[in-house]
């Protein structure tokens, strides 16, 4: 049965989605991205749950997370408060399913713990990004015009640019997604998120550190994510040599909530081989 409990660390308290442990030390770890929400993995998240312990946060600044107006979001920030969540649990082999910006902080705690990290499953994200930033990214960088679209974007014109660029998001999808964006605490914390990643310095940092671990790995990608381009997927064999990597056609940013059978039949079976054929 999933549960949300409550967890504070460093100060900022984060609502976490967890199932029965069963005296398991191992868990598969959800790590959403921008703009998310640990809700937007109960597709998967009811699945896993019937083989796996699975832990789901609201990281800081995100869904029903703290979002403190003197706040640190840089990607070491959250990849602390990420392992203070898994210490707190006392898990001790996580299975990383990592999401959009979830993936520079989770690989960044995988860099860090790799007597913790038992595999990776990225979806739509990884790193090797150093020549890719998409047009809203652009923008978000940018002093004063960063401020200016957030500021611009109500509800109505997100639901408008996200409908016309995943086509296939589910309407109940999609509005959840407009509304984890629409906090004035959130907005903030994304443009400090995206003026402080250096993809080149971040590429440099994790790429060596992960492929000395050579993970279990699994890519999935939506063929056609407007934001982050499919032919990134293959480039995620740089820090992961033996993943599996797959695409999901005519799916977008999202394609675990554009095509939740596909990705399930890729995803559960990956995680049950790792997690010993449960």
């Amino acid at each position: 049965m999933l549960e949300k409990r409550q967890i504070v660390v460093g100060g900022v308290r984060s609502p976490v989605v967890v199932s029965d442990s069963s005296g398991s030390d191992q868990a598969v770890v959800f790590v959403h991205g921008n703009p998310g929400a640990s809700e937007d993995w109960g597709p998967l998240l009811t699945e896993i749950s019937a083989f796996a312990r699975v832990i789901a946060p609201d990281m800081p600044g995100f869904g029903e997370a703290e979002r403190h107006a003197d706040q640190d979001y840089t990607v070491q920030s959250q990849a602390a408060h990420l392992g203070g969540i898994v210490d707190q649990l006392g898990v001790k082999q996580v299975h990383l399913v990592l999401h959009d910006f979830g993936g520079p902080w989770g690989l960044a705690w995988a860099a860090a713990h790799p007597d913790h990290v038992a595999s990776v499953t990225l979806i739509d994200t990884g790193i090797n990004r150093s020549s890719h930033w998409h047009g809203l990214a652009r923008l978000w960088r940018t002093p004063i015009a960063g401020e200016l679209v957030q500021l611009l974007m109500r509800p109505r014109i997100n639901r408008a640019i996200i409908r016309r660029k995943n086509p296939a998001l589910p309407d109940e999808w999609l509005n959840k997604i407009v509304d984890h964006a629409a906090p004035f605490g959130t907005k903030r914390a994304v443009l400090q998120m995206y003026r402080s990643l250096d993809l080149a310095a971040l590429e440099g940092w994790l790429t060596g550190p992960l492929r000395e671990l050579d993970l279990p790995a699994l890519v999935v990608w939506g063929a056609d994510d407007p934001f982050v381009p499919a032919d990134l997927a293959l480039l995620q064999l740089k820090s992961f040599p033996r993943a599996r990597v797959e695409t999901v056609p005519g799916a977008g940013h999202w394609p675990w909530l554009d095509a939740p059978e596909k990705v399930a039949d890729l995803v559960l079976p990956f995680l049950r081989e790792q997690l010993g054929g449960l």
